[in-house]
């Protein structure tokens, strides 16, 4: 296809064409997602925040918040909550921790259950506040109290042992028991800065004590993706999908649509363009079994790609690009002489036109119509007649069809004189119709097949 096919004007064209079968498309996708939310039970997800006071860098944020959805913390969970057939591997899946701003760790938990979920995040956010404090000594293990403790302990033990040796030294009798006094309240509050130094050091000091900031919300409404929202999803899915094809099976599309391009491929010269009015079932798919009466219900009959039938001129127009047709033809032969019309089977508009064309020649030249299978195109073989007019619509048939078609005219000794192209065209609504000349009867009445009969 041309270039067309990306134009905003033939998506409008195939969305106004095949509305009722992408309607359908969509209904069936609504469906699909509808069954998808009924396989997959929906899910609802509860969120606790945990405060972490101090000075935190970004990095040891994100520490934080991984230690929070680990194994560690998510299997002491398991094992408080018990619930049947939950495990810890299984509530690591429904369990997700982040970094929000603030020094705030964010820990969702989803489940089954409104009251699930929220019970889920309230028990992750304690035992991950309980390993936090564990990680930063904050424990009453005995041996916990060596390090940092314990020099804390030893300084106290110091600082009430100076007091007592500046209790014990002479007050202020002689000046060795003043300097000494003074010695000791110097080391006394050299030790103290030193302490106040070590806590301002201590990472654990400053870290410790995480607060979870009250117990998580309960849900209102299921997590996404919900069953409106599958549903949706499904309904869109399958008409974008519908869509995608209609184009790149338009863009792949191989059909001749201009009167050059269909003379070229069955190697004649264009005698001219006629028109045949779309009324009636001409346009429409004209079949009775199985496959026809589906395709009618699902609106796919007509190719929707082709363009917009124009507005016909009256029937005195229409007769004269007739006329000038036969006026070509008799010019192309050197001779009056008999010809077949050739007309590919199934292409109702051709067949119309032929139709009409043999009534405007009358006898000069003697048109006889034959229908043509384009699968296998077989023409009778040379007789009477002596040249093949070939007569069909455009944008209904390949270069590979038609180059067939040509060699079937010429298995049967038949020069192709010449090509017509039919298009279909709207009547003008204030203006009627009209009839077919009385001598147009018998042409159109004309049947026959590929085997040689009259047509």
């Amino acid at each position: 296809m041309s270039d067309d096919t990306i134009r905003l004007v033939t998506i409008g064209r195939m969305l106004r064409r095949r509305r009722r079968f992408l309607l359908i498309l969509a209904v069936l996708g609504a469906l699909v997602g509808y069954g998808t939310s009924v396989l997959f039970p929906p899910r609802y997800t509860a969120s606790a925040s945990v405060l972490l006071p101090g000075q935190w860098e970004e990095r040891e944020l994100l520490t934080q918040a991984e230690i929070a959805a680990s194994s560690a913390v998510v299997d002491r969970v398991a094992a408080t909550l018990g619930w049947a057939g939950v495990s810890g591997g299984e509530l690591r899946d429904r369990v997700s921790a982040n970094a929000a701003d603030g020094n705030i760790i964010k820990i969702s938990g989803t489940a089954d259950t409104p009251e699930h979920a929220q019970q889920l995040a309230d028990r992750v956010a304690q035992q991950f506040v309980t390993f936090a404090a564990g990680i930063a000594g904050d424990s009453t293990d005995p041996e916990a109290a060596t390090g940092p403790e314990a020099l804390r302990q030893k300084v106290e033990q110091t600082n009430r042992r100076i007091t007592d040796l500046a209790d014990a030294a002479d007050p202020g009798k002689t000046v060795e028991s003043v300097q000494a006094r003074t010695e000791l309240e110097q080391l006394r509050t050299a030790l103290q800065e030193a302490m106040k130094k070590l806590d301002e050091a201590d990472p654990a000091a400053n870290k410790a004590g995480l607060v979870v900031m009250g117990p998580a919300a309960r849900p209102t409404g299921a997590a996404p993706p919900t069953r409106m929202q599958l549903t949706v999803a499904g309904a869109l899915l399958f008409f974008l999908l519908a869509v995608i094809g209609h184009l790149a099976a338009a863009r792949a599309d191989r059909r001749l649509r201009t009167g050059p391009e269909i003379a070229a491929a069955l190697g004649s010269a264009l005698l001219g363009t006629v028109d045949v009015p779309g009324e009636g079932p001409a346009h429409r798919p004209t079949g009775h079994g199985p496959r026809d009466r589906i395709r009618r219900l699902l609106g796919i009959g007509p190719w929707w790609d082709l363009p917009t039938p124009r507005t016909s001129d009256d029937e005195a127009g229409r007769r004269i690009r007739y006329r000038r047709v036969c006026a070509r033809l008799r010019d192309q032969l050197p001779a009056p002489r008999r010809l077949l019309v050739v007309v590919p089977d199934g292409d109702e508009i051709a067949r119309r036109a032929a139709g009409q064309l043999v009534a405007e020649a009358e006898s000069d030249p003697l048109l006889r119509v034959v229908g043509v299978p384009v699968s296998q195109p077989m023409l009778p073989d040379r007789d009477t007649e002596s040249g093949a007019l070939v007569v069909l619509s455009a944008g209904s048939w390949t270069a590979e069809e038609l180059a067939g078609l040509a060699e079937a005219c010429a298995d049967g000794r038949h020069d192709v004189v010449g090509t017509v192209v039919a298009g279909t065209v709207r009547a003008r609504p204030t203006r009627s119709a009209g009839h077919p000349p009385e001598d147009a009867t018998p042409a159109l009445a004309v049947s026959g097949h590929a085997t040689g009969g009259a047509v």
